[in-house]
């Protein structure tokens, strides 16, 4: 059997099958990255402008239909696949619009002649990405290095295949020339033997940390540079002057978006007591209205999470917290009396560090809510965790928030919504979440090759 499938979580039912690539294909698909490079690299900026709106306009004319692909192959609400596609499209309008200024030459003072740093692509790259984003997580990776002149092999998660096919046509149908992306259906040695290839100039992953340690692992072997976006727990943090309804309505969004499924998901909310009970009560009675619903319904906020395996590690981790004597408010787990893989939302207080869920991260529709003495305290327990990629703050006061963002030790803070992602600000973490940033002016700076150009010549 494929290890590339379309199993509908909705519904339980094995859709389509893929196979996996061979060892030929591996090695042709490297070879085709490597012979575009060697032309892409000279194509203008203006020429390589032009594909990439058109790579955005054909997303927004599809945006329907990929976005039912997406519900159907992950899970996602269609309404919140749609919002995914648009930022697609903004992602690589973005490149189009400001790389010819993100690469210009920086010029550097010097007591004689001139010097300066140009910046060059460096070749072919490997790109190994999840399913829960499955365009967005593509796209903030492909749009910046083939806009630097970079080409790209692709392998998508094994949940996505369908989703990795239409990827392929939407940029051949932007005019794309050949090899300049490739998609593999490859497995995780195949993706080895990519790595340790002599002809691939680097690798971006985004996924769990253990399959970051593994790629990180080849990749220092072959002293080949690497991205890692890895997992996260971030906190939403709730001081005393904040707006409770605002603070409520976002931890929802925040950490049942997307069923839960996100790196930056607010997984931890921690809330200082003077309001501790007001936001609990408001919080509960939302999660306790949510209604579990067909992904493919324009008004479904949550659907089923993406795969019966997630579901049952999830579950696995909810009756861990609970027999550690974590408090339940809001009873929720694996749904068993219906096929897919659904999950009614839960939360969770009292938990605390000598339970393991106290340093783990939940991938799914379980909150925890933290009680904090104070603003420090929030602050610490915020700290006390392996990750840190992102934070949210809500407080109406902007000097506290500047304070808190001080001490957070994550890379990305949000005050008074929650974490979320746009084409013109980095993106990625500090600690076990990773290192390298994507989107934005960083975006495209990972890699690159930053050439001085020393002249010592004097008039």
């Amino acid at each position: 059997m494929s290890d590339y499938q379309v199993n509908n979580p909705a519904t339980g039912e094995l859709q389509a099958t893929y196979p996996v690539a061979s060892d030929n294909d591996i090695q042709q698909a490297i070879e085709h990255a490597d012979k575009a490079y060697q032309d892409w690299r000279h194509v203008t900026l203006s020429e390589r402008s032009t594909l990439l709106h058109k790579v955005a306009d054909i997303y927004v004319e599809r945006q329907d239909e990929l976005a039912r692909i997406v519900a159907t192959e992950m899970g996602k609400p269609v309404a919140q696949a749609k919002g995914e596609i648009g930022l697609v499209a903004e992602i690589y309008r973005y490149y189009a619009d400001n790389a010819e200024q993100l690469l210009a030459p920086s010029e550097i003072a010097v007591d004689e002649g001139t010097a300066k740093v140009e910046k060059y692509p460096v070749g072919a790259l490997l790109g190994i990405m999840p399913w829960n984003y499955p365009h967005y997580q593509v796209a903030r990776f492909v749009a910046p290095n083939v806009m630097a002149g970079n080409t790209i092999i692709l392998k998508h998660a094994p949940q996505c295949p369908n989703t990795a096919e239409v990827i392929v046509e939407i940029l051949k149908d932007a005019g794309l020339p050949d090899g300049v992306y490739n998609n593999i259906f490859a497995t995780n040695e195949q993706a080895t033997t990519i790595i340790q290839d002599k002809r691939v100039q680097g690798i971006s992953l985004t996924g769990s940390e253990r399959a970051g340690a593994a790629v990180a692992k080849e990749a220092g072997s072959a002293l080949k540079k690497v991205v890692l976006e890895l997992g996260g727990s971030d906190a939403f943090i709730v001081t005393a002057d904040a707006d409770i309804e605002q603070a409520i309505q976002g931890a929802i969004v925040g950490r049942f978006g997307n069923t839960g499924q996100a790196c930056n998901a607010a997984k931890r909310l921690i809330v200082v007591a003077d309001v501790y009970d007001d936001f609990v009560k408001g919080f509960t009675a939302a999660v306790n209205a949510m209604t579990l619903a067909d992904p493919l319904d324009e008004q479904t906020f949550i659907g089923p999470m993406s795969s019966k395996a997630a579901a049952d590690n999830l579950q696995k981790q909810l009756d861990s917290a609970v027999k550690a004597g974590a408090t339940v408010l809001v009873e929720g787990g694996k749904i068993t009396d219906k096929p897919g893989a659904w999950f009614k939302p839960a939360v969770l207080t009292d938990v605390t560090d000598s339970m393991d869920v106290y340093r783990e991260e939940l991938f799914g529709p379980v909150a925890v809510i933290y009680k904090a003495q104070d603003i420090d305290d929030a602050i610490k327990i915020a700290n006390d965790v392996p990750f840190g990629l992102g934070a949210s703050v809500q407080t109406q006061s902007p000097e506290l928030a500047a304070q808190i963002a001080d001490k957070l030790e994550v890379g990305m803070v949000t005050i008074n919504a929650p974490s979320g992602t746009e084409a013109s600000t980095p993106f990625g973490g500090v600690k076990r979440s990773g290192f390298g940033r994507e989107l934005g002016t960083l975006g495209i700076t990972e890699f690159l090759n930053y050439k001085l150009i020393r002249n010592k010549t004097t008039a």
